[in-house]
């Protein structure tokens, strides 16, 4: 297979020689495989993952610029050529998104979403984005639209890093999330929601939201206690994609002396079952959050697949095709075909089915700029 790219795209593909231009470079990789960059949904460019979230509050974008760049560009040595940043204090992310647009510095393609819309004192109120009646929702989406947001994120309920909140707990009833969906529709922007607890993710799959993170079922005992099949049947209705914030680190909490679990035992129920009803999932790995580290998304999807119980094939599209449209943006990337971006990675050996394939690239390109990829020591 040949494929010839000019610029940021690819022009051509197939078996036969390509035509080339007197100044074309041929880069050969023979036996070698080809397949679409990686594409991470959910990360948090400005968070420090060996840092606890409220330790970095205080911060400046003077302290905390330097590590962004440097993550962007192991990310995108890793495969990692789009990422959506689901929030931060200020809109430090969008201004790296431009200037990786720009090509002023290596690292994947980035959709942003500003400050995320929660209750006062709710989960991250911390990062600016507090709203509890409708003006003020109108007010905190105006402000992240001003700054030139892609996505709108909120917290459809508390999380575990903000006290005084519980996961379990919705922050917004489903009249305001359908406000915020209705005024970002409006905008030309879709919602993400941040959904640990049962109640908040049923508010959520029927208020139009686009895609549900980390979708835990979360009750009382923890994550994965409070399965609602009827809920899974909303999310399937709804058409919904469930962004599971499956990372690395989930492979450590596979076994406890030898033996599975209760977390495994709970979370791949909930995964699989959302699988089998035929809700479609997208790779994510929260990135940014203590201990899940921006460049590791490829060990993610391993434990992706222990969980889920897809097969490699599966997988893989849920961090390329799949990913690709549930951000809505198939039409720029996520496959290898003529006249989408050239975001390209190329392995040793076939990915679709052994995904550790992907710990070791041979070569990345990310809108057609060909990156050094980071030898598997260094992550």
């Amino acid at each position: 297979m040949t494929l010839r790219c000019e610029g940021d795209r690819i022009v051509a593909m197939g078996d036969d020689d390509p035509h080339l231009t007197g100044g074309a470079r041929i880069v050969n990789f023979e036996n070698a495989f080809a397949i679409p960059g990686l594409i991470d949904c959910h990360v948090h460019m400005a968070l420090d993952p060996s840092q606890s979230v409220a330790k970095q509050q205080q911060n400046s974008p003077r302290v905390i610029q330097p590590g962004m760049k440097a993550r962007a560009e192991q990310m995108v040595r890793c495969g990692i050529t789009t990422a959506r940043d689901l929030g931060a204090a200020d809109w430090s992310a969008l201004a790296l998104r431009d200037q990786i647009a720009a090509g002023q510095l290596p690292g994947p393609r980035l959709l942003c979403a500003g400050q995320p819309l929660t209750s006062p004192g709710g989960h991250c109120h911390f990062w600016g984005g507090e709203a509890g009646s409708l003006g003020a929702i109108e007010e905190v989406i105006a402000r992240q639209l001003g700054h030139g947001v892609d996505w709108i994120k909120v917290m459809a309920t508390g999380g575990v890093a903000t006290q005084g909140t519980t996961p379990a707990a919705p922050q917004f009833d489903r009249l305001m999330l359908e406000a915020i969906v209705r005024r970002a529709s409006a905008a030309g922007r879709f919602v993400a929601a941040h959904c640990h607890g049962t109640s908040g993710i049923r508010n959520a799959a029927q208020s139009g939201i686009r895609t549900i993170e980390h979708c835990s079922f979360a009750g009382q005992g923890g994550f994965g206690t409070d399965f609602d099949p009827a809920v899974v049947d909303a999310l399937s209705a709804a058409h919904t994609w469930v962004s599971p914030t499956v990372n690395a680190g989930w492979e450590r909490r596979r076994q406890v002396e030898g033996k599975p679990s209760g977390f495994f035992r709970r979370m791949s129920n909930v995964l699989q079952r959302v699988v089998a009803a035929g809700v479609p999932l997208i790779a994510s790995t929260d990135a940014g959050i203590p201990g899940v580290y921006h460049h590791r998304l490829a060990e993610g999807l391993l434990a992706m697949q222990a969980y889920t119980g897809l097969d490699a094939e599966a997988v893989l599209r849920c961090a390329t095709v799949d990913a690709a449209h549930a951000l809505d943006i198939g039409h720029e990337t996520g496959r290898l075909a003529p006249g989408l971006s050239a975001d390209i990675m190329i392995i040793p050996a076939d990915a679709s089915v052994f995904l550790t394939n992907l710990l070791r690239p041979i070569a990345v390109f990310a809108r057609g700029r060909e990156v050094s990829p980071l030898p598997f020591a260094e992550r």
